[in-house]
């Protein structure tokens, strides 16, 4: 599995655990689900993605 796969599948994973969150818990969550998307959109347009830096610290290819 590329880094890549694994970054889209962590994404989908946030989003959706806090829509859930935000529904049974609290709406602040939400402030969480606009934190992912943000750091999305910038990856687009600079390239570079915290969590792909963690993954290849952590051995991921």
């Amino acid at each position: 599995m590329t880094i890549e796969r694994i970054l889209r599948g962590m994404a989908g994973f946030f989003v959706l655990v806090s829509l859930l969150l935000a529904y049974f818990h609290s709406q602040n969550w939400l402030w969480f689900t606009a934190f992912v998307g943000l750091n999305l959109f910038q990856s687009a347009f600079t390239g570079w993605c915290p969590a792909i830096t963690i993954l290849k610290k952590l051995g991921f290819k």
